[in-house]
């Protein structure tokens, strides 16, 4: 595995003096959940986690950046249209975490211009493709500085600067099956940026369909941050590793096999243990919604009456993703509308990229 040194960019080069650079990045749900970062650590996974990249839910950022003429840093922020001031320390943080890698940074004021297909702040990952959009951004600056730079690089730097901004951002680099973190198990993982899954993958879990019903559209009041910190002291920590590097060993199997209901089962146990974290944490709380839980039992009680394959899961957040593949699509959509409509607020039909 590489080191951090890998990714430094001190040379100076010829500077423009202005640009716009514009890039799209994917939200991601992961089907092993990365729960917990490790202490006196920047974004360091407590264990290792795959997530597919999602084709409808996706943030697109534009950064403008102009030659400085003063000595700070200044960042003006738009979501949809509008100033967001409340974003900026976080990304004020994140130019600073990555400024000894990105070393021409210093030598621009930048405007930044965002916005998601989905809700922010509501457990469906928009830190995840927020960064990484802003982290591809950053990058297509560095290409036009150094313009030997080539594809592979220019993706791995830009999953490690995401990592820095948002840990489940390294993942939104790329797309289908991907990898964050080491784990023994999977050649080339590393806890310092993301990779594409590297094994065979049976071809029902090339084409899965992903139905996101919105129970809860708004900012979630305990952020996902808070919720990792919390496991630095909590009683079931080590178990939960034990879990989800046992789950990650399982899930390689059922990847290579085609085991749907296999998979299905175990990407819900993987969303309830994260869920039972949250609930044995000090302080604890709960990100589920009486309508999260009316959705689960009814698809639970539906796919044990129709046995079709249907399987949910869950992010730090209310919302619920449904995954089902392709070739049973029509039948479950339909059922989606007329069942569980009225759980929602707005139901958001994506796919496995």
């Amino acid at each position: 595995m590489k080191t951090n040194c890998f990714f430094y960019r001190k040379k100076k080069y010829y500077i423009p003096p202005n640009g716009v650079v514009t890039r799209k990045s994917y939200s991601n749900i992961a089907l092993i959940k990365y729960w917990g970062k490790q202490n006196n650590k920047i974004q360091i996974p407590l264990n290792s986690s795959i997530s597919y990249s999602l084709g409808e839910v996706y943030t697109v950022t534009r950064l403008i950046y102009k030659e400085k003429k003063k000595s700070n840093l200044p960042i003006r922020i738009f979501f949809s249209g509008k100033e967001k001031t409340s974003f900026l320390p976080k990304i004020l943080e994140f130019f600073h975490r990555i400024s000894l890698y990105c070393s021409y940074l210093r030598n621009y004021n930048f405007t930044i211009e965002t916005y998601n297909t989905f809700p922010h702040s509501s457990g469906i990952a928009s830190s995840a493709s927020s960064m990484s959009s802003l982290a591809l951004c950053i990058m297509e600056i560095e290409k036009k500085l150094v313009s030997s730079l080539k594809e592979d690089f220019f993706l791995k730097k830009a999953s490690f600067l995401a990592r820095l901004g948002s840990g489940s951002a390294c993942r939104s680099i790329y797309p289908g099956l991907v990898v964050w973190g080491c784990h023994q198990s999977i050649k080339r993982s590393n806890n310092l940026y993301a990779i594409p899954y590297p094994y065979d993958v049976h071809s029902i879990f090339t084409k899965i369909e992903d139905t996101i019903l919105i129970v809860d559209d708004e900012p979630k009041k305990i952020l996902s941050s808070k919720g990792h910190q919390l496991m630095n002291n909590h009683p079931y920590a080590r178990d939960r590793l034990k879990c989800a590097n046992k789950n990650m060993n399982k899930l390689i199997s059922i990847l290579k096999i085609g085991d749907f209901q296999e998979f299905g089962e175990l990407i819900e146990h993987e969303a309830l243990t994260l869920h039972a974290m949250i609930m044995t944490s000090r302080p604890y709380f709960l990100w589920m919604k009486p309508n999260t839980l009316n959705v689960i039992h009814t698809v639970w009680d539906f796919r044990k009456q129709s046995k079709k394959n249907i399987y949910f899961t869950l992010d730090a957040g209310a919302n619920v993703h449904l995954l089902y593949p392709i070739q049973e699509k029509t039948f479950i959509i339909k059922w989606i509308y007329s069942d569980l409509f009225a759980y929602s607020k707005k139901i958001i039909e994506s796919f496995c990229l």
